[in-house]
């Protein structure tokens, strides 16, 4: 492929080599939020264009708020790799990947500039009209793929993409102290713990208990949905906050 136009207006087009056909669907229904965890954005463009890296996203956005389209939204990006959601597990074929310029962690993880996530705003608002992506499908590739990857972190500022009617949000609640489940506990509460955090999208197995994976899972959502303290303990503030979010899906009400 020699070109394309853009599927995204004003985005300019770098094509990458690394894509193939959606599988089991030609319309994407959610969409991914990456760090590139690289030291330039240049650097990261090159990566997602390189055929030897094997890896693309849809779109890359930069810090100064150029967005850059490597692959069109009718195929299927190689960014989310081993992942999945709501027992969904290949979510390349089914998602948009926007890859956002940032060191992250390893490198010297910083806030996302506030143009930045300005032209994420317009990039995400965009797909969501071309395509049925639900605000509670605008997920962190954190929450794909707990562990593996932490990306774009408890920086990333949620809370302004739900301004703007992006992500599925609610105002965490305050942590106290009180009563927690921590790794190696075990019974009806950690069950039910992972019982929610499996309705709401999680890859979480139901044991009864508080094992590895667990806690990996509780990091991923906090670092999402509380990111003020992010630890792998589900003390009441990250409990509250799953239930409230549960209780706000259209199609769940958990008291």
């Amino acid at each position: 492929m020699s070109g394309f136009a853009p599927d995204h207006p004003g985005a300019e087009v770098r094509v990458s080599p690394n894509f193939g056909p959606r599988r089991g669907t030609e319309v994407p229904d959610m969409i991914i939020l990456h760090y590139t965890g690289m030291e330039t954005g240049a650097g990261a463009e090159a990566w997602l264009c390189d055929p030897a890296s094997e890896v693309s996203s849809h779109y890359l956005v930069h810090e100064d708020g150029r967005v850059v389209q490597m692959v069109r939204e009718s195929d299927r990006a190689w960014h989310a790799g081993k992942s999945s959601w709501r027992g969904i597990t290949d979510i390349n074929s089914c998602s948009v990947g926007i890859e956002i310029v940032n060191p992250g962690h390893t490198l010297g993880y910083r806030p996302f500039p506030e143009r930045q996530i300005e032209a994420v705003i317009s990039l995400c608002q965009g797909i969501s009209r071309r395509h049925p992506v639900s605000s509670e499908r605008v997920l962190a590739h954190s929450d794909v793929a707990p562990g593996r990857k932490v990306d774009p972190g408890e920086r990333f500022p949620w809370r302004v993409l739900a301004a703007a009617g992006l992500g599925h949000f609610v105002a965490p609640s305050p942590i106290r102290r009180g009563p927690v489940l921590r790794p190696g506990d075990e019974g009806a509460a950690v069950e039910e713990l992972q019982s929610m955090l499996a309705l709401y999208g999680y890859g979480v197995e139901i044991t009864g208990v508080f094992d590895v994976q667990t806690d990996i899972v509780v990091q991923a959502f906090q670092r999402h949905f509380r990111p003020r303290r992010v630890d792998g303990v589900a003390d009441g503030s990250t409990i509250r906050t799953l239930r409230r979010l549960l209780g706000s899906l259209p199609e769940l009400s958990v008291q």
